[in-house]
Parts: structure tokens; sequence; C-alpha cells
């Protein structure tokens, strides 16, 4: 089974994958984003992308990226962490 499956409008992801990229324990993972401490958005690719995802996670001071194709399969992953946590509204 793919690590990372898409069926109608949901998305499901294996929460290790997360976690490795996020520096953080997997069994966290679900309330982290339940409670907003982890929040992600989902891409999808148009005209040369197409048939692809990006698939963003945002914790603190880190980030992850998964460029991923239609079937699950990731293409590309990259990590950031930022000197200090980004400040609330951007200032």
């Amino acid at each position: 089974m793919a690590r990372i499956s898409f069926q109608d409008d949901t998305i499901e992801i294996d929460a290790a994958i997360i976690a490795d990229g996020l520096s953080i324990a997997p069994d966290h993972v679900q309330a982290e984003m339940r409670s907003g401490g982890i929040t992600s958005t989902c891409e999808r690719g148009v005209d040369a992308d197409a048939g692809t995802f990006r698939l963003s996670f945002k914790a603190g001071n880190r980030r992850l990226r998964l460029i991923v194709d239609a079937g699950g399969e990731v293409i590309r992953r990259s990590t950031l962490t930022l000197a200090d946590p980004p400040i609330e509204g951007g200032r």
C-alpha cells in the first residue's frame, strides 16, 4: 500500500513521513494537526506539472514539502529549518 494515497477529495499520508520531515514523533502528528500546531496545504500541478501534487507541512520553524505523483510516489522531498519560528500575523 502506498504511504500517500488520494481517494475522492481526501489525501491519506503516513504520519511517519510528516514526523520525519518535521522532526517530531509520529504519534504526535495527528494531535498537532488537529490543534493547528501543524498546518498543511495541497496544490495540484497544472500544465507541465499536471498529474503531480505539492504537499506542504509547517510546524514552528520546520517546513516539509513533498512533490508526489497521482499514485502517491514521492518525486521530490525538501525540508527547511528557519532560524526563528515565524511571527504570527507575518510581522
